[in-house]
This record gives C-alpha cells, sequence and structure tokens, in this order.
C-alpha cells in the first residue's frame, strides 16, 4: 500500500519536527538557525512555507521568503530552506513541495524564485535543476569580518 503525502501550510506546532529534519540531515544538534527562520516565517502569511506529512508526522518542509526590492530586482521569492527527512528522500517529496511553492507565487503574480547552492552540493543543485531552476545573473560575493 502506497502512503499518502500531505502538503500543507507551515504551523508553529510544526517546529520541532523541522528542527528534527534538520538535524538528520546535517548531522549538526545546533538548530538555532532554523528555529530564528521559523519564527519569522510562522508569522508571514505573504511567503509560501509547506511542511510534507505522511500519517500526520512531518517530513519535509520548504521554506521561502518573499524580496520586494533589492539589486535591480522586481519583487521576488527565494527559498532559504527545505529538507526531507533521510528515511523518505527519493520519494518525490521535495518536488512536491517545490510544486506547492511555486503554485502560491504564480498565484499572485511572482515570477522569479531564487535560491543559494553550495558550489560542491551536487545533489542539492542536481535537485533544483530538475525543478527548472538555472544560473541567474547574481554571483555570490562576500566579506569576511
Amino acid at each position: 500500500m502506497e502512503t499518502r503525502v500531505f502538503i500543507r501550510p507551515l504551523k508553529e506546532s510544526d517546529s520541532e519536527a523541522i528542527q528534527q529534519i534538520n538535524r538528520s540531515i546535517t548531522n549538526q544538534e545546533d538548530s538555532r538557525e532554523i528555529e530564528k527562520i521559523l519564527e519569522q516565517e510562522i508569522q508571514n502569511n505573504e511567503d509560501a512555507c509547506f511542511v510534507a506529512e505522511i500519517d500526520d508526522s512531518v517530513v519535509g518542509y520548504m521554506i521561502s521568503r518573499v524580496i520586494h526590492a533589492g539589486f535591480g530586482l522586481e519583487k521576488s521569492a527565494w527559498i532559504i530552506s527545505f529538507g526531507v527527512h533521510p528515511d523518505h528522500m527519493d520519494r518525490g517529496i521535495g518536488k512536491m513541495l517545490a510544486e506547492k511553492v511555486f503554485e502560491k507565487y504564480r498565484e499572485v503574480g511572482i515570477k522569479h524564485i531564487y535560491t543559494s547552492v553550495l558550489w560542491d552540493s551536487l545533489d542539492i543543485l542536481s535537485y533544483f535543476k530538475s525543478l527548472g531552476f538555472e544560473r541567474s545573473n547574481f554571483i555570490n560575493i562576500r566579506k569576511t569580518l
């Protein structure tokens, strides 16, 4: 019997499950950064943030944020965090989450969605390419303090 995946909007009560997924992917116990992101996004209805559930358990998430202006961009969105629990990878859950994010942004007229990927994260880069992402006109730059 195939298990049904249900995609729904992020709720405050999802925080611990999302932090657990993040820890299982990164193998790091410190989840304060994802906790801060969740605190901000739960309050904002404009952003597209969703979780995937199987049998009432959160098994994946995607958090994105609307950016209104800056650096010559029209109103756009950025995927800032996502993850699928390792026990549920390779089942299309990440794609389902992304499609839900795309659907919400299409409804409000956002035409461009961006994200950043580490150059050596080939699996994540491949995932985004499979969703139709391509190189943008931006170059990530940084200054170390």
